[in-house]
């Protein structure tokens, strides 16, 4: 039993990180129905991004995830304003193909300039090793990983309901054209919607090189997993992606461990069985919520 509940807090971990990635992903498709394969990229570039600066600036892991966030959710804004809202009323098949050309760029311009090999990153010894509690070994960094996917649902869902900026968002979900008439920058919240989930891809990306690794085929190898968790979620909605991952980082753990020979099939059964009894997402799919 023991063994299983820390396969189980595992799994949970995981998932908090596949939210945090995700979660961007989830908003920005829900949002503005853009078809965005390249999300993965921003999480590429924040563990790239936290590497150096770790390594060549000296900044501390935990003092240099602030800065991955921001860095990464200014550096989208440029990348939104050049390449994506062109496309926005365009067909999904050229919001598709411009998307993979973005992956195939990042992960030749990566392994350019980091080379091959996985990325190391030192953690604090505070979050190093395993604590005891009632005879479960539990990883301090998992606890962590815990943690911030909960302040960063909680921040998610309060900016949604009780901020003004939440409410131009759900405005310009329920009715484009009405929260334009209305004086709403619509254009101007798709960019700050983008670039938040951007950020947090950048930030998902930092916090995963110690449990996923970091390497130029991050955007391709964890594609498919970002995707999963948007679809059996629900697009826009933000506790959808947030049950999704876990439901399915518990699966793929699990999975993992008591039937290492079958590969990512968990994951992938675990899929098709949520939207068999979802067909629209956990909690649907047409709002952000």
């Amino acid at each position: 039993m023991l063994n299983f509940l820390g396969i189980l807090f595992d799994g949970l971990a995981f998932g908090m990180l596949l939210f945090v990635i995700s979660v961007g992903l989830s908003i920005t498709l829900g949002l503005m129905g853009f078809n965005n394969l390249a999300h993965g990229v921003f999480a590429m570039a924040g563990g790239y991004l936290l590497v150096d600066l770790m390594a060549k600036a000296g900044i501390g892991f935990l003092p240099a995830l602030p800065v991955v966030f921001f860095t990464i959710a200014l550096a989208s804004l440029a990348l939104e304003r050049t390449l994506y809202r062109p496309l926005y009323k365009s067909t999904p098949l050229d919001q598709v193909l411009l998307t993979v050309g973005i992956i195939f760029i990042a992960t030749a311009g990566a392994d350019y300039q980091w080379g091959p090999a996985q990325q190391p990153v030192l953690v604090p010894e505070s979050l190093t090793g395993q604590f005891s509690l009632a005879g479960l070994d539990m990883s301090r960094y998992s606890l962590f990983l815990m943690a911030v996917g909960i302040v960063i649902t909680v921040a998610l869902l309060f900016g949604l309901v009780r901020t003004r900026f939440g409410a131009k968002i759900r405005a310009a979900v329920d009715n484009q054209r009405t929260a334009e008439a209305m004086g709403i920058r619509v254009d101007r919240v798709f960019q700050l919607t983008f670039a938040l989930g951007s950020g947090l891809a950048g930030l998902g990306g930092a916090l995963g090189v110690k449990v996923i690794g970091l390497d130029p085929q991050f955007a391709v190898k964890y594609l498919v997993y970002f995707l999963l968790v948007v679809v059996v979620g629900g697009p826009g909605s933000v506790f959808g992606t947030l049950l999704a991952a876990l439901l399915l980082g518990v699966a793929d753990i699990t999975g993992k461990y008591y039937v290492p020979q079958s590969g990512a099939f968990i994951i992938y059964a675990a899929m098709i069985i949520l939207l068999l009894m979802f067909p629209q997402g956990l909690l649907g799919r047409r709002k952000a919520r």
